[in-house]
């Protein structure tokens, strides 16, 4: 593994509803790029916010010499689109995403940035001691817990969005076309070297958390089937063991009534049903995976953009350097601002 020399870096922030951390979130993040030696830009996206949160991002990227950049989306996305409209207008050589809520601290950034320059292709970062209630670290396990074993990609905390990305690898996800995206993931599976870091996680001050523990659930059935085709073969496995399970259950029945005879259990009513209910169970099951690829496969032949940029304000007297011209841009609709 060799070093990998960084000459500027972009901080990728996804804004939805967030007015009050906003001016807290800016002055600790330009803080925190302040200690580092490269060239730095903080490209905050507004994915829609029903608050103020785009007109003070507006005013952050028109304040003289300021280096955010404020992209706004028509509409919300989500997390992960706004983050990829993020990546599509940040040049750095390096690439940070973090949360608006600060969660996860902006002092982190140079930390992230001395580990990544050593030659990893990305840097995680796992939440110690996490501030969050019981119903969101819970379904949070479970979904890492799902994800490492349907993807094999194994990370600590992949909810934790605090991390760094080489310009190579958002490069890579930018060229990727499909609808459902989850970053870590995607972007772990075009990385040779990868390494975690832990960091602090402190309490949100402002607002309410934007995944419920529903939200949560279909996030998880979100990851496992846009990443991995693991559960269709895990339903053929499920399938052939319910199958062989069966014709032993079938083979038993058939010699308990030889020995005790039919009234032992009903008559086999019983039996009947609990055997029914069961393989109907497991039809359902199946149906609702393969309806979930189907719907994805629509999705993706529809190809409709991932995102809408309705405009993009910047200071060209900050701006890094401009690598835009080296770098593959995803097919989205986009406004001039």
């Amino acid at each position: 593994m060799r070093p990998y020399p960084i000459n500027s870096v972009s901080i990728v922030i996804p804004v939805y509803n967030e007015e009050h951390s906003l001016p807290e979130l800016l002055r600790r993040t330009e803080a925190a790029c302040a200690n580092l030696r490269q060239d730095y830009e903080i490209v905050l996206v507004d994915d829609g916010s029903r608050d103020e949160s785009a007109e003070i991002l507006q005013s952050a990227a028109e304040r003289e010499g300021s280096h955010v950049a404020a992209v706004i989306l028509n509409r919300n996305y989500g997390q992960h689109a706004a983050i990829m409209a993020g990546f599509e207008q940040s040049v750095g050589d390096l690439v940070i995403t973090l949360d608006a809520d600060l969660q996860n601290p902006p002092e982190e950034i140079p930390r992230l940035v001395e580990q990544a320059s050593l030659g990893f292709d990305v840097v995680g970062t796992v939440r110690s001691d996490r501030q969050d209630s019981a119903w969101r670290r819970w379904p949070s396990k479970l979904i890492n817990l799902a994800v490492q074993r349907s993807t094999g990609v194994v990370m600590s905390d992949y909810g934790c969005m605090l991390r760094a990305y080489r310009r190579s690898v958002v490069d890579a996800m930018l060229a990727c076309r499909e609808r459902s995206t989850f970053i870590p993931i995607l972007a772990n599976s075009f990385a040779r070297h990868t390494t975690e870091v832990l960091v602090a996680h402190a309490e949100r001050e402002h607002g309410d958390s934007k995944y419920s523990p529903m939200r949560l659930l279909n996030l998880m059935f979100d990851l496992v089937t846009c990443m991995t085709t693991t559960p269709l073969r895990l339903l053929s496995i499920v399938g052939l063991g319910m199958a062989l399970l069966g014709m032993l259950f079938a083979l038993i029945l058939i010699v308990l009534r030889v020995i005790f005879g039919a009234a032992w259990a009903g008559h086999g009513n019983f039996v009947l049903f609990a055997v029914l209910f069961v393989f109907t169970g497991s039809q359902f099951i199946g149906m609702g995976l393969l309806g979930e690829y189907l719907g994805r496969m629509y999705s993706d032949v529809r190809a409709r953009p991932r995102f809408f940029i309705e405009k993009v304000l910047r200071n060209p007297a900050s701006r890094i350097s401009d690598r835009t011209e080296n770098t593959p841009k995803t097919s989205t609709a986009k406004a001039n601002p």
